[in-house]
């Protein structure tokens, strides 16, 4: 049936018609590919993605790492944001607590969103969050403190890998936007899953 409709119309509708159907289908992409790189991310690990579990880690290794903890906010983004410790050693499948702080400097309140990656890369599967103030909006009155937890382990497959047998030392870094600033995010995540952010 659209053969045939298509087959009536003369070289200049066609030509529309046909760049027509390329820019809805481009526009269709680009609002799908956001979700669709976060849901690659998410079950392979991709650009330092970490997981999300339900429940604690059934082994604990002997094994041990160093998780190091970095914070940063988007430019212009007015709040003071920082971890409240600099590092942890925790055995590999253990269930570990760590702290970060948020300070709003400004008069106003401000809302905004932290975005997350673990390097090395190639660790991101192995890094498991129970809990985590990752992609929730948060508001904060002009003034304003919240210590926020990130409660985590990673996981004792880590250790049936032979490729992460090098590692030791680990790093969970956050980053705060501007709630509403999804252009900035989603360049900052693209960026990430390049290697070319943190």
């Amino acid at each position: 049936m659209v053969g045939k409709l298509f087959s009536r119309l003369d070289q200049n509708q066609k030509v529309l018609v046909t760049c027509s159907a390329i820019v809805v289908a481009m526009v269709g992409m680009a609002y799908a590919a956001v979700p669709i790189y976060d849901l690659f991310c998410r079950v392979t690990g991709y650009g330092g993605t970490t997981q999300i579990a339900q429940y604690d880690s059934s082994a604990i290794l002997d094994r041990e790492v160093t998780v190091r903890f970095s914070a940063s906010n988007a430019r212009g983004f007015p709040w003071e944001f920082e971890p409240l410790q600099n590092q942890m050693t925790v055995r590999v499948g253990e269930t570990a607590l760590a702290f970060y702080r948020a300070t709003n400097t400004t008069d106003r309140p401000v809302t905004g969103v932290a975005s997350y990656n673990v390097s090395p890369f190639k660790v991101g599967p192995y890094f498991s969050k129970l809990e985590c103030f990752c992609f929730t909006e948060q508001t904060l009155q002009p003034g304003e403190s919240m210590d926020m937890p990130v409660i985590f382990f990673v996981d004792p497959l880590m250790d049936e890998e032979e490729r992460l047998d090098d590692v030791t030392t680990l790093t969970l870094s956050y980053t705060f936007w501007q709630a509403g600033d999804e252009d900035a995010y989603e360049t900052a995540s693209a960026m990430a899953g390049t290697g070319e952010a943190s």
